[in-house]
């Protein structure tokens, strides 16, 4: 490890962590509906509250599509330089992911209160190992139509991968940590939502075109 090492941490963990602040559901809402995200439905600026709120139709799905290409393009960035200057492409894809999904949780731009990191962590984990990402992929699809629960269906998918590494190896054991850190704050955010599943009270999940729930004012 040199200076050089640390150095390029540090810039992917800035530029990770800036452009994953860059909430798709609070431009969106402003932009299409004059309204505010954080003042409607459950009041979390993510994809599946966008959805309840304003329905499934193309908006909703530019929202998911945005948060997933902010962090995979300095994902994808950092895989490339981290491979080319040290040999270690996962570590750099997953570390910047990591400050990407920070970015998103605790966005500077919006005083520090952003969204779960689901999607901000399925734009990194493809660049990290794509057998994880289609297993964890594929146990989110198994999990989102049985229980139909998204938040059920997130975080058992996200702690998938950590544990599927485990078996398809990484390149270093630091990628396994980092992907564990990733998969422990995707849970992390969703306690509001364990809550709600204790209660009873937590909705369900449906991919069939919906009207919003809420009209604007």
């Amino acid at each position: 490890m040199n200076i050089e090492f640390f150095t390029a941490c540090a810039a992917a963990a800035l530029i990770g962590y800036l452009l994953g602040g860059i909430n798709a559901a609070i431009i969106m809402s402003r932009l299409i509906y004059g309204e505010d995200i954080r003042e409607k439905g459950s009041g979390n600026p993510g994809f599946t509250n966008f959805k309840r709120v304003y329905g499934l139709g193309a908006v909703t799905w530019s929202v998911m599509l945005l948060d997933i290409l902010k962090t995979a393009v300095p994902v994808c960035a950092a895989m490339f330089i981290f491979d080319h200057m040290f040999g270690m492409g996962q570590f750099g894809a997953a570390f910047t992911g990591l400050f990407g999904m920070l970015g998103h949780c605790f966005p500077v731009y919006y005083g520090f209160k952003g969204g779960k990191a689901f999607m901000a962590g399925f734009g990194t984990i493809w660049f990290v190992d794509w057998r994880m990402a289609l297993i964890a992929t594929i146990a989110f699809l198994i999990l989102l139509f049985t229980v139909k629960y998204m938040s059920v269906s997130s975080c058992l998918s996200s702690l998938i991968c950590p544990l599927s590494l485990l078996f398809l190896g990484a390149d270093s054991p630091a990628v396994i940590v980092v992907s564990a850190l990733s998969a422990f704050l995707v849970v992390a955010r969703h306690k509001e939502n364990f809550k709600r599943l204790l209660n009873g009270t937590e909705s369900k999940f449906s991919f069939k075109h919906s009207e919003p729930t809420e009209k604007a004012d």
